[in-house]
């Protein structure tokens, strides 16, 4: 008697293109290396769930705001998807479905790379200190590689690739970046272990660093527009580096002044602007809350905004200028 041929499971991997969203993914198929159809993105294009086709069976989602995938969401799950969704952006109004797996945590010392690490047991460790190192946690990637028992040089050697994958997931296009973040997930899942791809791949972490280090060097070159005790704000000029490199300047600013706000504005070809804030190091909280206020999002601690409108920019300068920095805000 013949039996009919097992049906293949149509298996998707979506997830932000940066550091946190590819290490977090690339964990969960160490853990499970069934096949699947990446499908990611540059650093803001996060509304990537509604590019899954109908009839898929499974969807690992990592590193994406609920609030931004809600519809495509709720239209996978009826359609009969199973779905896990690992993210430590803010969530409201978060789905109850029987087919719907959650793993949500905004707490402002962890990243989806480190709930997937938490998730399976630290069985790719390394791989989710890259992550974090990637997404500005460093203070906590270095607690945890401590305790993991990396030396000075392996912790540097850590936070070097994943600051190195992050950068490269910045810019308009993939014309701004050096490799698409797919073509880069594909590098990073031949190596179970970063510090094999590190020794492997060492030409293209190399030249990712590299030209992270030149567009940094030459936006720190831009006086501020505001700076006080609590807040500093930047606005670049629409250039190829400056969409590359507006996130990292964020984050370089903001370690340097942990007690201070940070905001990178990049004008774009339309008149308005891109925003990159972050909160300060020392009190990670309120970056959420403020760029919602002007049609933006993310998390307690890094946040921005897609499109602020040029008319919107004075009222923003003061806005953040006011905001009270690192207690509750009410905007």
């Amino acid at each position: 008697m013949k039996h009919a041929p097992t049906k293949s499971l149509r298996r998707f991997d979506v997830c932000n293109g940066d550091a946190d969203g590819l290490t977090a993914v690339l964990q969960w198929r160490l853990h499970d290396p069934a096949p699947a159809t990446l499908v990611t993105g540059l650093k803001r294009e996060i509304a990537l769930l509604e590019r899954v086709p109908a009839g898929a069976d499974e969807v690992l989602v990592c590193d994406l705001s609920i609030a931004r995938n809600r519809p495509a969401l709720t239209g996978l799950l009826d359609a009969g998807a199973h779905v896990r969704y690992f993210d430590h952006h803010f969530a409201t109004d978060v789905p109850i479905h029987p087919k719907l797996e959650t793993h949500l945590d905004a707490n402002p010392e962890l990243c989806t790379s480190l709930l997937m690490d938490r998730w399976l047991g630290e069985r790719f460790h390394a791989w989710a200190l890259v992550g974090a190192y990637g997404d500005a946690l460093t203070s906590v990637a270095h607690r945890r590689a401590a305790a993991a028992g990396y030396d000075d040089d392996q912790r540097a050697a850590l936070r070097r690739l994943g600051e190195a994958i992050n950068y490269n997931a910045y810019g308009d296009d993939e014309r701004d970046v050096h490799i698409a973040p797919d073509k880069l997930y594909q590098v990073m899942a031949r190596h179970a272990d970063p510090f094999q791809m590190i020794a492997e791949e060492q030409a293209l972490v190399d030249e990712l660093d590299a030209r992270r280090r030149t567009d940094l060097t030459h936006a720190l070159t831009f006086r501020p527009t505001l700076h006080t005790e609590h807040a500093r704000l930047v606005v670049l000029p629409d250039e190829p580096w400056s969409r590359r490199v507006i996130g990292c300047l964020a984050n370089e600013l903001a370690a340097a002044q942990p007690r201070q706000a940070q905001a990178v504005l990049k004008r774009r070809p339309a008149g308005d602007f891109v925003a990159s804030v972050r909160a300060p190091r020392a009190a990670p909280r309120g970056a959420a809350t403020f760029c919602a206020a002007f049609g933006g999002g993310g998390r307690e601690a890094a946040a921005g905004i897609d499109a602020l409108p040029a008319r919107e920019l004075n009222r923003f300068v003061a806005a953040f200028a006011a905001a009270p920095w690192g207690v509750a805000m009410e905007l």
